[in-house]
């Protein structure tokens, strides 16, 4: 190999001065790329000496070999000037140095914010929506909790009172956190949201009122009025005075000197602070922030319920990009207010949408045999009807797609339904089945009309065309392995225990290892244990008797469920899932009874190589777990009818 001419040609491939950091391992080089999208993919798949490349925890790796690619990594070093670093290394310049999409960093910003009050929040709402549920009319009888027990008085008040400190105080919470979350001293920042809820000022739910009474009192500072206006409930205006108050201290940091940096540091940054939050940023995020409230009122009063059911339909694919984080600022606000806003609408979405994917995945539950998956289906499915959806979005609902989408109709339907009787939540809680304690009290009936409806649209389309279509879905992207259910019908055909067993080649050519293959998901094993063939002829055979139990739309791959319990994926190519079934033709489909040497379908190699494919045919084991051993018994050549793998089973003592 000609080490510089490689490195040469991987530099030009990567683009010119794109290498942010470079390190390597036994097998391939480790990347951290300014821009990903600069890269020549093509050019590297078609360089000889690069055996392979893939993209993971924002390194881009390129597999050379080993033995190689040490020496290709010195000359990359050398015509790039890029510092070495070890792996270590480069995994702290990749996190450090990634870099974000602006709304997305501004959302990370949020998320940093608000989570660690978030317990805060929560604790105040339920308290709020108990204190609800004592003082409400009308919802056990005509009159109160509280007015039917008039010695429990008291305890509703004490309830009331802890309920409504942490919005009362809420500057003082977003104060703390964003102002460590700026990087300045967060006791400053409790300091700065202390102020601005100061009992002296005019409480910030009766601003408004002051202003139009005329009752406001003012400071009269180098001829400006400035109001005495409290902030109490706010998050806009305390977020953008922690941000100064931060820039403020680490620019006096550096600027004043040792000796004097402890005592005078914090007295400037909060004074003038304070008069900045007072006479131009308080006034003016004051308007933004009532601007943006009053403009969510109005979108949600003008489109209502159609609105409401558009925002139910996208609300789970707005959690998979992680923009439902920006989401308790707003809600905060919305809550801050009830008085004004009538609640938020944002938490009774939340909870249609998070029910209607877990009602999803309880169908994927009833629906599969893999035992795996049934598992996972169960556990995620509970945890989702609780309010956390991401182990039955991720784990089950996406890799399958139709029950995502199943999930979204579900809670579209159910948004329709609430949106149309006003259901609006007043405090925080978990956007779950038991999310009625945080929901407004004459509210709670049409919100548990909601759950129950995208219980069953969510659970009664996912189950119907699960049993329809009775196939296999499975994730479109390879490099992130795929996962497929299988769905039995006949549970006398279902196999109880594993048998030892021989598997033939899945098609004529050169068997190689698995560890050969240039794909990391095939290479690692993390699919289970197999072999792979080179093919010669685009014949695929089926290596034994046994049920079809996949067959892709995309034809480039086929599940099998052995007579003797082996459950078996043949993958043809990699990334091959890309063509959409083009040069692929199927012979089988899905649940049909093949027996060993059986033709499964075709591939033209010539026509996948040409489309730039590398058509390499895996064959693995995926309950390689349930053997003692998956072993080889044949390297140097293969045919339709010849035994590849041995499958031993394990015999207790």
């Amino acid at each position: 190999m000609d080490y510089k001419k490689v490195a040469e040609e991987i530099k030009q491939a990567l683009g010119e001065d794109n290498i942010q950091a470079a390190a390597h391992c036994a097998t391939r080089l480790r990347l951290v790329l300014k821009d990903s999208s600069k890269v020549d993919q093509k050019a590297l798949d078609n360089n000889d000496a690069v055996k392979g490349t893939f993209e993971a925890n924002d390194q881009f790796q390129i597999i050379i070999g080993a033995g190689d690619v040490n020496n290709v990594y010195d000359e990359l070093i050398k015509i790039t000037n890029v510092k070495e670093a070890t792996t270590a290394d480069l995994k702290e310049v990749a996190v450090n140095g990634k870099k974000n999409n602006p709304i997305m960093a501004f959302i990370k910003v949020l998320s940093d914010i608000f989570v660690p009050i978030v317990p805060a929040l929560v604790a105040g709402g339920l308290l709020m929506a108990l204190n609800n549920v004592l003082t409400a009319q009308h919802l056990f009888g005509p009159q109160s909790v509280v007015e039917m027990f008039p010695n429990i008085t008291d305890v509703a008040s004490i309830i009331n009172l802890l309920a409504s400190a942490p919005f009362a105080f809420l500057p003082i919470l977003v104060g703390f956190s964003a102002t460590k979350r700026f990087g300045g001293n967060p006791y400053l920042g409790a300091a700065i949201g202390m102020a601005m809820v100061m009992p002296d000022l005019v409480n910030g739910y009766g601003v408004a009122n002051a202003i139009a009474e005329g009752s406001m009192n003012y400071w009269h500072i180098f001829g400006m009025n400035v109001a005495q206006a409290g902030y109490q409930g706010s998050v806009l205006p305390v977020l953008v005075v922690s941000w100064l108050l931060a820039t403020l201290e680490k620019f006096f940091h550096k600027r004043i000197p040792n000796a004097f940096d402890f005592t005078f540091t914090p007295m400037l940054a909060i004074i003038i602070t304070g008069f900045l939050t007072f006479i131009v940023v308080g006034p003016v995020m004051r308007i933004v922030s009532d601007g943006l409230t009053d403009g969510l009122v109005w979108l949600y009063n003008t489109t209502g319920a159609i609105g409401l059911g558009v925002f139910g339909l996208f609300y789970s694919p707005i959690v998979i990009t992680g923009l439902h984080q920006s989401f308790p600022a707003i809600e905060t606000t919305l809550l801050a207010d009830v008085a004004r806003t009538g609640g938020s609408f944002i938490f009774p979405v939340a909870s249609m949408a998070n029910v209607g994917q877990g009602a999803a995945t309880l169908a994927i539950m009833l629906l599969t045999k893999n035992k795996k998956q049934k598992s996972l289906a169960t556990s995620a499915s509970i945890s989702a009807m609780l309010g956390i959806t991401e182990p039955a979005i991720f784990g089950v609902n996406l890799k399958l797609k139709f029950p995502f989408i199943c999930g979204m109709i579900a809670s579209a339907v159910a948004c329709v339904f609430i949106g149309a009787f006003h259901v609006l939540s007043v405090a925080m809680g978990p956007a779950s089945v038991i999310g009625f304690i945080s929901i407004a009290p004459k509210s709670i009936p049409y919100f548990m009309i909601g759950i129950v409806i995208s219980i069953l649209v969510g659970f009664v389309t996912t189950y119907a065309y699960g049993k329809r279509h009775m196939s296999v879905f499975a994730d479109d992207d390879t490099s992130a392995g795929e996962v497929a259910v299988e769905i039995n019908e006949d549970p006398e055909t279902e196999i109880i225990a594993v048998q030892d067993e021989l598997l033939a080649a899945p098609v004529k050519g050169t068997p190689i290892s698995l560890k050969e293959v240039n794909d990391p998901v095939f290479a690692q094993e993390m699919m289970g244990k197999g072999i792979a063939v080179i093919p010669e002829k685009g014949i695929i055979y089926a290596p034994a008797d046994g049920e079809l139990t996949v067959v892709y739309d995309s034809k480039h791959a086929y599940g099998l469920k052995t007579t003797h319990g082996a459950e078996v994926l043949i993958h043809i190519g990699i990334d091959t899932v890309k063509l959409n079934g083009e040069f692929f033709e199927t012979t089988k489909k899905y649940g049909d009874l093949v027996k060993k040497g059986d033709v499964l379908g075709t591939v033209d190699l010539d026509a996948v190589k040409q489309a730039g494919f590398d058509p390499t045919v895996m064959m693995i084991v995926t309950n390689t777990n349930d053997y003692e051993a998956v072993e080889v018994i044949d390297t140097l050549s293969a045919d339709g009818n010849q035994d590849l793998l041995a499958l031993s089973v394990r015999y207790e003592n």
